[in-house]
């Protein structure tokens, strides 16, 4: 499909607030993954930022609230607004993607899948992939399943290495800049690589925040909140504004 001018675009909604530093972060890669030369070559984008949302991982492992009914009234709200397609920069609320989906009639794209088949197309023949992410991603096998799909394994980090991953989730999310979180995740990158990691997945969109600038890394890094980035500009490139369209029809009628 041939790239849309920019005012036909389609607008991209971003269901976010999880939290706010990865939500910045996601916006910021999609302003650097336009190919623009002036404002207006970018697509317009809707942020709904809600950080009220319940704690996945919470409702995952500990039997806390669970944020599907909060992720699917945010979608919602994108889509009455104006949105024709979705991107969670959250890799955890992809255990809730169903119910974000059945919510609404728009595209929501999938973070884990897009993020997945980078990593193939990256890989070796025989390679294979390690995953950083939250408790709640890696209770809900959420990328494990993904990779089975294509028959290929994922490694994990061990508990004692998964525990310091997840303390240095919630040190990124108190402080953005976090010398101990990044030093924490380079550590269990070289972990991983050490096991026979080729590449590895920063699947939860803290890490790429706390890995900013990081130097020396065992194995290539592959930022999910960078290819959900790239996927939904992608998108907007190529698909019409159901707003814009929509706005035609009731004018011209």
């Amino acid at each position: 499909m041939s790239a849309i001018r920019g005012g036909d675009r389609a607008v991209i909604g971003v269901l976010g607030g999880m939290g706010p530093a990865a939500t910045a972060d996601f916006y910021a890669k999609i302003v650097q993954a336009t190919p623009a030369q002036r404002d207006q070559d970018h697509p317009r984008t809707l942020i709904w930022s809600d950080p009220s949302i319940p704690d996945r991982t919470g409702a995952l492992i500990a039997s806390g609230p669970h944020p599907g009914p909060q992720l699917a009234a945010g979608a919602r709200m994108l889509e009455r607004s104006g949105a024709d397609v979705i991107a969670v920069p959250c890799n955890t609320a992809h255990a809730f993607l169903p119910e974000i989906r059945a919510a609404v009639g728009i595209p929501v794209l999938d973070m884990v899948i897009e993020t997945r088949d980078r990593v193939l197309d990256m890989l070796e023949a025989g390679g294979r992939a390690g995953l950083l992410a939250t408790d709640g991603t890696i209770r809900a096998r959420l990328y494990e399943q993904a990779f089975a799909q294509r028959g290929e394994p994922l490694l994990v980090p061990a508990a004692d290495e998964q525990a310091r991953v997840m303390e240095a989730i919630r040190q990124v999310k108190g402080d953005p800049g976090s010398a101990a979180a990044a030093q924490t995740l380079c550590a269990a990158v070289a972990e991983l690589a050490e096991r026979g990691a080729g590449v590895v997945i920063a699947g939860c969109t803290e890490i790429p925040v706390a890995l900013a600038g990081a130097v020396g890394l065992a194995v290539p890094v592959v930022d999910s909140t960078e290819v959900l980035a790239q996927a939904v500009v992608q998108w907007a490139l190529t698909h019409s504004s159901r707003e814009r369209n929509e706005e035609t029809e009731r004018w011209s009628a």
